[in-house]
């Protein structure tokens, strides 16, 4: 099976470019109600996912930092502490499967390391049962 089936397009997903400043990253992410997005560079390449996470260790880890302050740290100077692994669209199941148990989403790219799409755990996981439910039968 091509892991395409599974791909969510990088027109529907929420995601952040590394010109962003961490302001920017935190209401993106507090909108949307995401813990994790992916990050990408204003060419297109994929560079990790930051997290609530990376966000609170920043505020945590520098003195003085306040909320109204992040507007003044670049994203780029925020740690990212997950290892967010991408797949080629060219992958196999296997190594979709691999990253889909450790990653809520596996962030997908094309040949020349352009960020594509992502694919999520629970497209994954609902494909599966759906499939084990037919074959139960």
């Amino acid at each position: 099976m091509n892991i395409a089936f599974f791909l969510t397009p990088k027109s529907e997903i929420i995601y952040a470019t590394t010109d962003s400043t961490m302001r920017q990253v935190l209401e993106k992410m507090e909108h949307h109600t995401y813990s994790a997005i992916p990050l990408i560079e204003k060419d297109g390449r994929y560079v990790g996912t930051i997290t609530e996470g990376d966000l609170l260790w920043k505020l945590k880890n520098t003195p003085g930092l306040t909320i109204k302050d992040t507007s003044k740290v670049s994203i780029k100077d925020v740690e990212r502490h997950t290892r967010c692994k991408s797949v080629s669209i060219n992958s196999n199941i296997m190594d979709l499967v691999t990253l889909v148990q450790n990653q809520n989403f596996v962030p997908v790219v094309d040949d020349e390391e352009t960020f594509i799409g992502i694919i999520k755990r629970s497209d994954v996981i609902n494909y599966c049962a759906k499939v084990l439910l037919e074959n139960d039968d």
